[in-house]
């Protein structure tokens, strides 16, 4: 996924987007050399492959535990 800066991104924004669109190209947005965003292309459909998977397997009982195990090591950052 090639780097883009934010000032070439707005510059070039239709570009962009048409790389997107008729090539599959994906971008990452960078502002100060840090990444921000990324442009891709969105997901065709609207999730049914992705229920039919989840109706497909076994419910995992201890997944809600490990989940508030994760969250509760995340720091937050605060914003300034």
């Amino acid at each position: 996924m090639p780097d883009v800066t934010a000032t070439e991104a707005a510059r070039r924004f239709s570009d962009l987007l048409d790389a997107v669109e008729h090539d599959g190209e994906r971008f990452t947005i960078t502002r100060h050399g840090k990444a921000i965003a990324n442009i891709e292309p969105t997901g065709h459909g609207r999730g049914s492959a992705t229920k039919e998977l989840l109706r497909s397997t076994r419910p995992d009982r201890g997944w809600a535990g490990e989940l508030t195990e994760v969250r509760d090591l995340l720091l937050v950052q605060e914003r300034s």
